[in-house]
């Protein structure tokens, strides 16, 4: 299950495909009349048409590059695993009813479906809103089948040998390599910690041992960065994190990757390697937020070149480490989930 694309590159779609983006309240975690009057009111018409525009300048001849992409990598692991697999998007299509009902009609006999949230990292807006959606659609349309799923991998072994593979043939020639994350606001850090007193409280939160870490997106991120830096033996000032996509005037989780972009080139950084760990297939905010924007961004500060390292896609490890996932040790049970 990935996040999910407008049908096509009109504006009419990208807003219905905001729209119901927008209006998840896990995403923009307002009081519903609050959050309508703000999505459909300004943030949809306003954004839709700039939207579209940058949807038109990654769109490939098979459509959505994120769908394209989910696609390839279900036919690249279904010729390595016996059992069937489908695809669905938390928005747009294909629903998880798609994916349910294809399944049911062509296995009257199931028993159980197995969901793997495309999203090595936890957080409400992401993996938790994947992950009940589909509970949902499964909970309402009272499947006979179990509906099972992978926990968060964001520190599973064969994932991050993965994420280094991909990353080691681009260690030539760099002056630094800036792990940039989907952002979020701070406020959904602070929701997410179960202990209410920890995260973004406590000094080097994300270093001190807390169960507030199984459920803290910014822990997780930098978990990843750290062990990846590591096994690929990238020296502590050659590499950095900041997070991007940031949506509104909220405080979100800092530094912002535009900012950084900005002030890289001033203190020497000037050959850039970005790689964007949170997302496993690229897609807008990869080929264009940073292939596009960001690197006009960093070049115009003064840099002198700059490479976005592709997401793992299709990359053979990558394929090979999504069967590994999908086995018993790896799913998660309702409490999990839930918190």
């Amino acid at each position: 299950m990935n996040l999910g694309s407008p049908d096509s590159t009109r504006v009419k779609d990208v807003r219905r495909y905001l729209n119901e983006f927008l209006m998840d309240e896990r995403v923009i975690d307002v009081p519903y009349l609050l959050r309508l009057l703000l999505v459909k009111g300004f943030i949809s018409p306003l954004r839709a048409p700039g939207s579209a525009r940058a949807y038109r300048s990654v769109w490939t001849k098979g459509g959505s590059p994120l769908i394209v992409l989910t696609k390839e990598l279900q036919n690249a692991l279904q010729e390595i695993i016996e059992e069937p697999i489908e695809i669905s998007m938390r928005y747009g299509s294909p629903s998880p009813k798609d994916a349910f009902e294809r399944l049911k009609q062509n296995f009257p006999g199931l028993e159980e479906v197995i969901l793997l949230p495309l999203y090595p990292h936890y957080a409400m807006s992401s993996y938790e809103t994947a992950a009940e959606y589909a509970r949902k659609i499964h909970q309402e349309n009272k499947y006979n089948f179990r509906l099972s799923i992978i926990a968060p991998y964001y520190d599973q072994s064969d994932y991050l040998d993965a994420l280094a593979e991909s990353i080691r043939p681009y260690l030539q020639h760099y002056d630094h390599i800036l792990f940039s994350y989907h952002g979020l606001p701070e406020r959904h850090i602070y929701k997410a910690d179960v202990t209410k007193q920890h995260c973004l409280k406590v000094n080097n939160c994300c270093e001190v041992d807390s169960p507030a870490h199984a459920w803290c997106y910014r822990h997780q991120c930098l978990a990843t960065m750290k062990i990846v830096a590591g096994s690929l033996q990238i020296p502590v000032e050659k590499y950095s994190y900041a997070f991007q996509s940031r949506l509104g005037r909220d405080e979100w989780l800092k530094p912002y990757t535009a900012v950084r972009l900005k002030q890289m080139p001033a203190e020497g950084i000037k050959k850039l390697l970005v790689v964007c760990p949170a997302f496993v297939s690229d897609c807008l905010e990869t080929l264009e937020e940073m292939a596009i924007e960001g690197k006009e961004i960093f070049m115009q500060a003064g840099g002198e070149s700059f490479t976005l390292i592709p997401c793992l896609n299709v990359q053979p490890l990558w394929v090979r480490a999504v069967g590994k996932l999908l086995n018993r040790e790896s799913i998660t049970d309702e409490t999990q989930v839930e918190k």
